[in-house]
């Protein structure tokens, strides 16, 4: 029959990914994946977002996912559509995303003989997705009926858990591409649709992971007891759980916890006495880098940020324990040992282990976390003097002040090449709980704008985005989901006309070429970007305008563009002054 019935499967599908957990749909318009959108936009248990093109609505759902820490469904039209949504699936899968992949596609006969928007979208994201499957095209079956039901309950378990990432799967649909009206009432449960209660065939799935068990810790606790110079290490990652665990650990050992931004360590109400929030200052000061060798260097999450971190510990390959419950992040190969296990497992653990020995904090390492303290200490005082005496904008100081403004709860989003550095070096650790996110997972510029704006749709505190000019133009078409969907955002713009990392690289001393090829400037007003979104648009003359528009932003409703303007070559130099002021004061702790 062709009355619409014939799509009882897909409504199945759908109605089983609600009944999983999914409750965020982001879609871009199209003809052939009619049916999903249908379905999805009758269903009242989940929450639609609609974009124009395929590229943001993929970022869009990536941010949303991150955020609320749990599968967002993304669906496209048959063709090139599809390919867009690339940038996006390899975000998710190195970042560890949950995004359910869900595009529309014509009918296998319609394949290869030229029919229009028709490409060969079978497994179009190769080894970026975890799990891949071809639909049948539908049929009112009981056998298609309860296959759709099962792939719906097998892609939710899939992109949550173990790690989670991306899942896709690839609908054909024959036309017409109309389901019946109103799947989810009583009056359809011809369509195999039963209510609820009655359809418990399923089995309900808990994503989980592989930990190893207390025994495999055993070594590693006997190394633990016997170093003096330990140092724990936090790069990038989500878990709520891990930086209470990641502390007492610490506390027991007595070692310094170098700690990423976005390893949501630096910053909470946990006790943070032994957290270095300054190292990618001081680490660059070559007297104190080659004078303190570690004996043992405990690493949990994804490779830090820093360089000058990444440096240091490619320096002394010491004995590198590598903590990682999904990959083998380990870039510079310094690892000595990886185990399958999550920060929080890991640390609750080891502290198990160690209550069977003498180890503690006043015993180990006192000398050597001192003078990490001290050289902390001494870092986070040089660099707020050396900002005071600064005239005009700094890029870094932007961290600074946000580390005062942000609400207990907000959200800050960062993008990449020069803002998630900056944040690395200038936000200092605070008790006041905060959220940080970026896009770490394939460290592109792309789609930054929409990922925040995906986070700010599912959180309900405050959220600020800082991101280069160059960032916010690549995915400048995101913003018109801030007025399509009633967000609200605070967008840091940091204008320095161009590529600002390049002027910190070796191409900046081929000046023949380096505007053209790196520094790449726009000249562009920002500000009828915003007037184009129906946005608000302000440029701050002066701190003190840029404390009264980020307040008053953080304070109301809606997405406002706070434009920071920088001269790429002032910058570096401010950066350099404030590295030679760290130098002067910490090199003689050695």
């Amino acid at each position: 029959m062709n009355d619409g019935s014939q799509y009882a499967p897909t409504a199945a599908f759908v109605d089983e990914l609600v009944r999983a957990g999914l409750k965020e749909v982001c879609f871009a318009p199209g003809s052939r994946s009619t049916p999903l959108a249908l379905l999805f936009a009758e269903h009242p248990g989940v929450r639609l977002f609609s974009h124009i093109d395929e590229r943001s609505a993929g970022f869009f759902a990536l941010g949303a996912a991150k955020a609320a820490r749990r599968p967002v469904a993304v669906l496209c039209t048959s063709g090139t559509a599809a390919a867009n949504f690339l940038p996006s699936v390899v975000e998710a899968y190195f970042g560890q995303v949950p995004l359910i992949v869900l595009t529309a596609d014509r009918p296998p006969e319609a394949r290869g003989i030229g029919s229009p928007q028709t490409i060969d979208q079978l497994k179009i994201f190769g080894d970026h997705v975890k799990w891949y499957a071809e639909v049948p095209v539908p049929e009112n079956t009981p056998e298609l009926i309860a296959h759709a039901r099962a792939l719906a309950r097998q892609a939710f378990a899939l992109a949550a858990g173990g790690p989670p990432g991306p899942v896709h799967l690839n609908f054909p649909f024959r036309e017409p591409l109309l389901p019946q009206e109103a799947p989810f009432s009583a009056a359809q449960e011809s369509q195999g649709l039963p209510p609820k209660e009655q359809d418990c065939e399923l089995p309900s799935v808990v994503p989980g992971q592989v930990q190893p068990s207390l025994a495999s810790f055993r070594p590693i606790a006997k190394l633990l007891e016997r170093a003096r110079r330990g140092l724990i290490v936090c790069g990038p990652q989500d878990d709520p759980d891990a930086a209470d665990a990641i502390v007492r650990l610490a506390a027991r050992l007595g070692f310094p916890i170098l700690a990423d931004p976005l390893s949501q360590v630096r910053c909470g109400t946990h006790t943070k006495e032994l957290v270095i929030d300054a190292y990618d200052a001081f680490l660059r000061v070559e007297e104190f880098a080659a004078a303190q060798a570690p004996e043992v260097v405990l690493r949990f999450g994804a490779p830090p940020t820093s360089k000058p971190l990444n440096q240091y510990l490619a320096r002394h390959p010491s004995a590198t324990i590598l903590f990682d419950p999904y990959h083998w992040r380990d870039p510079f190969h310094l690892a000595s040992s990886v185990v399958r296990a999550d920060a929080a497992t890991a640390s609750e653990a080891l502290l198990k282990l160690l209550d069977e020995t003498s180890v503690s904090g006043e015993a180990a390492g006192c000398e050597w976390t001192r003078l990490w303290l001290s050289a902390n200490a001494r870092t986070r005082s040089v660099i707020d003097e050396t900002l005071a005496a600064m005239d005009g904008l700094f890029e870094g100081e932007v961290f600074v002040h946000l580390a005062e403004l942000l609400p207990p709860g907000a959200t800050l989003f960062v993008g990449n090449s020069m803002p998630v550095r900056d944040l690395d070096t200038f936000f200092p650790a605070l008790d006041r709980p905060l959220r940080f996110m970026a896009n770490r997972g394939a460290n592109g510029i792309d789609g930054v704008v929409s990922s925040a704006l995906g986070a700010s749709a599912v959180l309900e505190a405050p959220l600020a985005l800082v991101v280069g000019d160059l960032s916010f133009l690549h995915d400048l078409g995101g913003l018109l989901a801030a007025q399509r969907h009633r967000l609200t955002a605070t967008i840091i713009l940091i204008n320095n006309d161009g590529g600002g990392i390049f002027s910190f690289l070796p191409q900046a001393g081929r000046p023949k070429h380096f505007e053209e090829l790196f520094g790449t400037p726009v000249g562009l007003d920002f500000r009828h970007a915003a007037r184009l979104f129906g946005l608000s648009f302000t440029a701050a003359a002066d701190w003190n305008e840029f404390r009264a528009q980020v307040k008053e932003s953080l304070a109301r409703p809606g997405v406002d563009i706070i434009e920071v303007k920088s001269d790429r070559r002032t910058n570096v130099e401010q950066h350099r002054a404030v590295w030679q002021a760290v130098s002067r004061a910490v090199r003689d702790l050695v």
